[in-house]
């Protein structure tokens, strides 16, 4: 559970009854970046359960919702520390949040600070979000900063998908493997906006079949006795295999980025999904009958 923050009340410095409240996730990396945001603050921080997940993607989710934060405003007794009755919520929050349910039900109102973390002590110092604090940004540097999350998630998957691939295609299979997952959780992030098509989905199928393109160039160049369909049909296995691989983890991305919309992200998986798993599945096989077509003379 490494990314896993415990919901709760938390103070940061040395907080009084007047001190301001702070809504967040209980996603690792969004209670850090509150926290670095506020440091020399005096203020108490409000998790929510999220499962982990980050504030943008648990409000989709419902996680990061209305009835999550009265239940946790009761659990922690918000009501008997502070002496105000006002909440700082992130602006990404707002899908899952009614704030007039908020109020009706804990008394508590609702207020939506900046995009970013970074801005909550100007925002503090004047109590007001400009137009350039509300802007939604996802940098080069934002992707960057997702890039090892996606990586710890992928490295068990990866050494398994590496191994069986090793045992059936031998190294170049295992290279191709690993730069499939790789061109997902690393190469897609960095390469998002100058990728073409629009759906995250197909970005990745046709980052997947550049990266398996050498094992294809590889299977054309070799077999030069076996039957034509044989090695057109021997070239294109990894692409049907690791493509949707590649996909998978290009559609997965969605949860981290502001790009999406839920009912984007919902199309995606109904229209997409499908075909990975028929990719994949026939790709499997082809890689495990075509040797076995081979030793029969086909």
């Amino acid at each position: 559970m490494g990314h896993r923050i415990e919901p709760g009340l938390y103070a940061l410095g040395k907080p009084t009854a007047d001190s301001p409240v702070f809504v967040t996730a209980n996603y690792t990396l969004s209670f850090d970046a509150l926290r670095s945001a506020l440091a020399g603050i005096d203020a108490y921080i409000l998790v929510l359960d999220t499962q982990a997940i980050n504030v943008w993607c648990a409000a989709g989710k419902g996680t990061f919702g209305t009835d999550e934060l009265v239940n946790r405003i009761q659990a922690t007794g918000l009501k008997d520390v502070v002496n105000h009755r006002v909440l700082i919520l992130p602006q990404l929050g707002a899908p899952g949040i009614a704030a007039h349910e908020v109020k009706k039900r804990s008394t508590f109102k609702v207020e939506y600070g900046p995009v970013r973390a970074s801005d909550l002590p100007e925002y503090l110092q004047r109590r007001e979000v400009t137009p350039e604090m509300r802007r939604v940004r996802f940098t080069l540097r934002d992707r960057l900063a997702v890039i090892p999350v996606e990586i710890i998630g992928g490295i068990v998957p990866l050494v398994i998908a590496a191994a069986i691939a090793f045992i059936f295609g031998g190294i170049p299979s295992a290279l191709i493997a690993i730069a499939a997952i790789l061109a997902g959780t690393v190469l897609f992030p960095v390469l998002l906006p100058w990728l073409p098509t629009h759906d995250f989905s197909t970005k990745g199928f046709l980052l997947g079949a550049v990266v398996a393109l050498p094992l294809v160039l590889l299977s054309l160049s070799s077999n030069a006795d076996a039957a034509w369909w044989w090695r057109v049909a021997r070239a294109i296995t990894p692409i049907l295999i690791w493509a949707p691989v590649t996909a998978f983890l290009a559609l997965n991305f969605t949860g981290s980025t502001t790009f999406t919309s839920r009912s984007g992200v919902r199309r995606e998986m109904f229209a997409y999904i499908p075909v990975m798993a028929w990719s994949f599945g026939i790709g499997i096989v082809l890689m495990l009958g075509l040797p076995f077509i081979r030793a029969l003379g086909g």
